[in-house]
């Protein structure tokens, strides 16, 4: 038992979580953005947030840009200042859904021109990941239809492949696509990308260096998503998460909030097929808003979700599961599983942050720090940063 808790730990130590620089800027709904004070006015203020989850974490190193919303003009400099402060920039994400030309699509418009415009952006990113030495471009797409007959569906499946063969064609040798799926949103009636199977289809035919990216939000009631991750990662085509949560059609919540044994059988799934390998290249984020919550502690707590979900996966009894898996023991194996899940990890995480150094209580320790405090005095003045609805 001592040699497995002592494995559980090295792989709770081991494990990253990037988190999103829009998480930390403000949001809301479709009718209402609500401004916090403290909220950051630059993307270097982005990073020094996001520079607090991870002090106060130990996990979470990494940083996702968006483009436009994160633009800046070195960005060279942008990511040295990321690691002067601990932090490395992560995904690039494309921005193809806050234009006025791309009210009836962007890579998927009937016009050739618009569709040129989208494409161009997309390229301009991957300039970015040149210069921040990101890897990844995360591309999600809102094109769709809202009526029967509004555009050709299949040609618009045509456009989107041509598109992204354009861009994959401009990766480096260590670049990808990550492509993102939502089953609808904002359209009505048909989206472009609107599952892992039409996301799958698209990087299959484009080649080795494009992976489908599982958001645990985008998905109809009932869809059973640790399949999803299980194929893909038999496929070796499961690029990255984005983890939030949701109740009833949106995708912005904590991580872990709606439904933590979910998390913990998607972290099952991903532990059984080796995805948390770093050879695999999984990339774990987090793509949250806070809209009601204060955001630095909110993303805090999604980390520390995520890690508990992680860690009742790793102590899942292999063998006996195995075991009764074989002799077709439908209750013996269930429980195991639900062993797993009912057992408290939160002692066995308290002590991988205290060996790390690092204060038991994360969400507690950034309250006494007094930043939020800091943050709220000196970043009076300026624009803060947020999506504009």
């Amino acid at each position: 038992m001592t040699v497995v808790r002592e494995a559980v730990k090295a792989t709770l130590r081991a494990q990253t979580i990037e988190t999103p620089s829009w998480g930390y800027g403000n949001s809301g709904t479709r009718f209402k953005v609500f401004a916090q004070p403290g909220v950051p006015r630059t993307p270097w203020e982005k990073l020094e947030d996001a520079a607090k989850v991870h002090e106060f974490t130990g996990v979470a190193p990494k940083v996702s840009l968006h483009i436009p919303w994160d633009e800046v003009e070195d960005y060279a400099a942008l990511a040295a200042y990321a690691e002067d402060h601990g932090l490395r920039l992560g995904a690039i994400n494309a921005n193809t859904f806050q234009d006025d030309a791309y009210k009836l699509g962007s890579v998927c418009h009937p016009d050739a021109h618009v569709r040129r415009r989208a494409v161009d952006h997309l390229l301009a990113c991957v300039d970015i990941m040149d210069a921040t030495g990101s890897s990844d471009l995360k591309l999600w797409f809102a094109d769709g239809t809202n009526y029967p007959g509004q555009d050709d569906v299949s040609a618009r499946q045509e456009r989107l492949a041509e598109s992204l063969a354009t861009v994959y064609a401009r990766l480096g040798e260590d670049q990808r696509i990550l492509l993102e799926y939502k089953f609808f949103e904002p359209a009505f009636y048909t989206t472009d990308v609107p599952d892992w199977g039409t996301a799958y289809a698209h990087c299959l035919k484009l080649g080795p260096k494009a992976q489908v990216v599982v958001d645990t939000g985008h998905h109809a009631p009932g869809t059973n998503i640790e399949f999803i991750v299980a194929l893909l990662l038999r496929e070796g085509r499961l690029g990255g998460f984005d983890f939030n949560s949701r109740f009833y059609a949106d995708d912005d919540l904590m991580a872990g909030a709606a439904d933590p044994f979910q998390l913990f059988r998607i972290m099952y799934e991903v532990i059984r097929g080796g995805g948390l390998a770093a050879e695999t290249g999984i990339a774990f984020m987090l793509d949250q808003c806070h809209n009601i919550e204060a955001k630095v502690p909110a993303v805090i707590r999604s980390v520390m979700n995520v890690q508990e979900a992680t860690a009742k996966a790793l102590l899942v009894d292999h063998d006996a599961l195995a075991s009764a898996q074989r002799t077709g023991d439908v209750l013996a194996a269930n429980a195991v599983l639900m062993d797993a899940y009912a057992t408290d990890v939160r002692p066995l995480l308290r002590e991988v942050r205290g060996e790390a150094g690092l204060n038991a209580d994360p969400v507690a320790a950034y309250a006494a720090s007094g930043w939020s405090e800091k943050t709220a005095t000196e970043r009076v003045g300026g624009e803060q940063a947020g999506w504009g609805a």
